[in-house]
């Protein structure tokens, strides 16, 4: 719950700005924006102090989330992610929602396929009673029947829903027709079937098994000084068990051919899915790939897929790519909606800008504007605590360094042209592309 509006910018905001744009000149001190902090209960941290703004931002990142959901239980991650709010402790679901909104406290739980995220957000003055709860919530859920079966209805509702939802039945069944048997394949929501089976006990062991003191990730922003967001921390976490059940994801990647698969429904606009095999993180030419997509299709207005698929022709509100760094696979992916009658084509202008991409790279023009952009657009991405609070935890999960925020734009201006031409030859190969059509299409034959 986002409870407060985009605030001006902060000392803290404006002390990573002038970082990122004095990075090249900036000393190994200027890093002491970033303080790691170790709790008395033996937590590590990474904190921003913001002494200008009375709200402190928390991030827990817990590894491992949908993707560990035990066989026939898909979805436990993200149903159990709904209901760590739904009463804790002595305090029932109405009770405890009562307590977070009279405080204006912001908590929310999520599960992604290789996460379980925790967001706290208070004001200062209310932060004994926030991160009280917020441990509550986490060391001793519920889930009290009622609330386990009005969330499942929900689920079920959601399921349904999306089944009639080109733009989910696109996303999943890109998911499935590239994993194959792989966890990354299982819908997150889960199935009819598995939420109807999930019990009070599975939520349980759940909670217990892969919410502990050995599994979390921690970033936070506030204005209280360092020994106070410590103790804040361990009265979040303090009480949970030692460690984690031990859990296992093995690396995956694309078929080795390319596929298309169609999703038939009744629509009179189709989405398309596609991807290719990408990079994880810690490639060293993941900076060269994201300049190189940033070109190609993540630059927004100007793309090239946007300028040849909706600039040059109209063909589409917006088409676009991204890269997709997991745990367990590197993703080069993107996505089109468009009249069915239009797919075709729009799918042929893609794969020519793969194509053409993958044969010249990119000029020295466009390499030198996605750099303006890329590190000049950076420091907006932090304009509230809890984004920041959210990049610490980044750095951290994706081990970047504590100097990330002095060395970020020095690892983008370093690309090359012949960086991109590389990395593009290596990655964009418009014949393995996969590619999960959910409409009904004209001119468009599956592959066998």
């Amino acid at each position: 719950m986002r409870w407060f509006a985009k605030r001006p910018v902060s000392a803290a905001l404006a002390l990573i700005v002038l970082v990122l744009g004095m990075a090249s000149a900036m000393p190994a001190s200027a890093t002491t924006m970033v303080e790691e902090i170790k709790t008395p209960k033996g937590f590590t941290l990474w904190y921003v102090r913001e002494a200008t703004i009375p709200v402190i931002s928390l991030q827990l990142y817990f590894k491992g989330g949908a993707a560990l959901d035990p066989a026939g239980k898909n979805g436990l991650a993200r149903f159990a992610s709904s209901l760590f709010d739904e009463g804790a402790g002595d305090l029932d679901s109405q009770t405890f929602q009562r307590r977070i909104t009279n405080l204006a406290i912001g908590l929310k739980f999520d599960a992604g396929l290789d996460s379980f995220s925790v967001d706290l957000q208070t004001l200062t003055e209310n932060r004994e009673e926030a991160f009280q709860l917020a441990g509550l919530a986490l060391s001793s859920p519920r889930f009290d029947q009622d609330a386990v079966e009005r969330v499942r209805a929900q689920f079920l509702h959601i399921i349904r829903e999306g089944e009639q939802d080109p733009a989910k039945r696109s996303a999943q069944g890109w998911f499935r027709e590239a994993f194959g048997d792989h966890p990354y394949a299982a819908p997150s929501d889960g199935t009819k079937a598995s939420i109807t089976s999930i019990t009070i006990d599975d939520l349980k062991v759940f909670a217990r098994d892969r919410l502990a003191r050995d599994n979390v990730v921690i970033g936070a922003s506030g204005d209280v000084s360092s020994d106070e967001i410590a103790r804040l921390v361990d009265l979040v976490l303090g009480k949970l068990p030692e460690k984690a059940v031990a859990a296992t994801l093995p690396d995956v990647a694309l078929p080795a051919a390319g596929l298309m698969r169609i999703e038939q429904l009744d629509v009179p606009q189709s989405v398309v899915s596609f991807g290719l095999n990408g990079f994880k993180r810690d490639n060293p030419d993941f900076y060269a790939a994201y300049v190189m997509n940033h070109v190609l299709g993540g630059g927004g207005f100007t793309s090239r897929l946007y300028a040849e698929v909706r600039e040059k022709r109209g063909l589409a509100y917006s088409v676009y790519s991204y890269l997709q760094p997991m745990r367990a696979a590197g993703l080069f992916m993107g996505g089109v909606a468009t009249q069915n009658d239009r797919v075709a084509e729009s799918i042929a202008l893609i794969r020519a800008e793969i194509a053409r991409m993958a044969k010249d790279g990119v000029t020295e023009a466009e390499l030198a504007a996605a750099k303006r952009h890329l590190t000049g657009a950076f420091p907006l991405n932090f304009d509230t605590g809890d984004q920041i609070a959210d990049m610490l935890v980044g750095m951290q999960v994706d081990r970047l360094g504590i100097d990330y925020f002095v060395k970020r734009n020095a690892y983008l201006n370093a690309v090359t042209v012949a960086d991109v031409a590389r990395v593009a030859k290596q990655l964009l190969d418009p014949e393995k592309l996969v590619i999960v059509v959910a409409g009904n299409p004209v001119g468009l034959v599956a592959t066998p």
